[in-house]
């Protein structure tokens, strides 16, 4: 499993295969079907292995707090495993790295005075706002890294739409917060603000339904 994480790290999740793993490890390739009967099931234990490493334990520390902590640990296993954002965790793996999380929320929001239908809806709205924040940004990372352009790069060299195709008749709310310095952020603060803001109008929510 960590040679296959290990091939998914450096050359991406397409370049994993049974076969390739199989190489890292210098063994036949069927040998490996003796451990796990297909790719499928040998990236659902990659993805419980990689959300493991976020080590979560609940503490004394306030509820809030953990939650970050929640979020910036997940985010680094993100940008550690850039191919996690390739698969759909609708249907998580059950193991004990997915379960790890679950429990590390379950356990911060229990005792805060939310209703326990409260607690289940809290929680969920925090892991799918954690994991597509996350998503997100690695993907814009690694079109970065894989097309040498950053994003700040690729806006500026598509002025010539503002300047000649942009309508600000059609879109005045787009045009009035350009005028008003709202897009003036680079887009790497601007990830960071989406992230930070986004995450503390979820937690001020979940606050103000105590």
């Amino acid at each position: 499993m960590r040679a296959a994480i290990g091939v998914a790290d450096r050359e991406g999740l397409a370049a994993m295969s049974m076969a390739r793993v199989a190489e890292e490890l210098a063994v036949g390739t069927m040998s490996l079907y003796t451990h796990v009967p297909a790719k499928a099931e040998l990236i659902d234990l990659m993805v419980d292995a990689a959300l493991a490493e976020r080590g979560l334990e609940a503490d004394s520390s306030g509820w809030r707090e953990q939650v970050r902590r929640y979020a910036e640990r997940t985010r680094e296993v993100y940008r550690q495993h850039p191919w996690l954002r390739e698969v759909s965790l609708a249907r998580p793996p059950l193991g004990p790295g997915h379960l790890a999380g679950q429990e590390f929320l379950c356990a911060v929001l229990a005792g805060i005075g939310l209703a326990p239908h409260q607690v289940g809806v809290a929680l969920g709205s925090i892991a799918i706002f954690v994991d597509g924040a996350v998503r997100a940004e690695v993907e814009a990372q690694e079109l970065e890294r894989t097309t040498g352009q950053s994003a700040d790069s690729w806006w500026a060299r598509r002025q010539s739409f503002w300047d000649n195709h942009f309508d600000p008749t059609r879109y005045p709310a787009i045009n009035q917060l350009w005028l008003d310095g709202g897009f003036a952020a680079s887009t790497t603060e601007h990830r960071l603000a989406v992230f930070e803001f986004g995450l503390d109008r979820l937690l001020d929510g979940i606050e103000e339904g105590l």
